[in-house]
């Protein structure tokens, strides 16, 4: 036997794909991709026919879910694309702090303090008017490739 000391890297992840494959002519508007590694929601998609070579390609146009960018893909229809797993989580807003972080409640009565507020300014406004009024807030989370982002509000009435 030997006596060196083997060390293991603990990672905290049950290690969970942050995508699933898909064949790349099943994937249609309103669905998500990923392109150039960054989640995006198909907003187009376009199939053209077999070539001389044989293979239909597939041309994606998506908007990036977290940064609002336009991007494009193509893709041979056969090929399996990157489909990124998209979860959206309610959250009840407790506090927004001066340096620009908001503190959630989650389900299970814990706190979620490492989200920034929205970089949309219409949404922004919305979440900040509506916390100096002093309404019950609830903030729905957009998580996906690691990635997490407030993206929506809902009012459940004042305090």
């Amino acid at each position: 036997m030997s006596d060196e000391e083997h060390h293991f890297d603990a990672k905290a992840d049950a290690g969970a794909s942050k995508t699933y494959p898909q064949q790349a002519g099943t994937i249609r508007k309103n669905g998500y991709i990923v392109i150039k590694a960054r989640a995006c929601k198909v907003v187009e998609v376009s199939t053209s026919k077999t070539g001389k070579h044989g293979h239909a390609k597939c041309h994606f146009v998506g908007i990036d879910i977290f940064n609002g960018k336009k991007l494009e893909d193509i893709v041979p229809s056969s090929h399996n694309c990157d489909v990124p797993h998209v979860n959206r989580t309610d959250y009840q807003l407790i506090d927004i702090s001066e340096d620009g972080f908001v503190s959630l409640l989650t389900d299970s009565g814990g706190t979620k303090d490492d989200l920034r507020l929205p970089t949309d300014d219409q949404l922004l406004a919305q979440i900040k008017s509506g916390f100096e009024d002093g309404k019950d807030l609830v903030v729905t989370v957009m998580s996906a490739m690691g990635e997490e982002q407030i993206c929506a509000l809902k009012d459940i009435g004042p305090k």
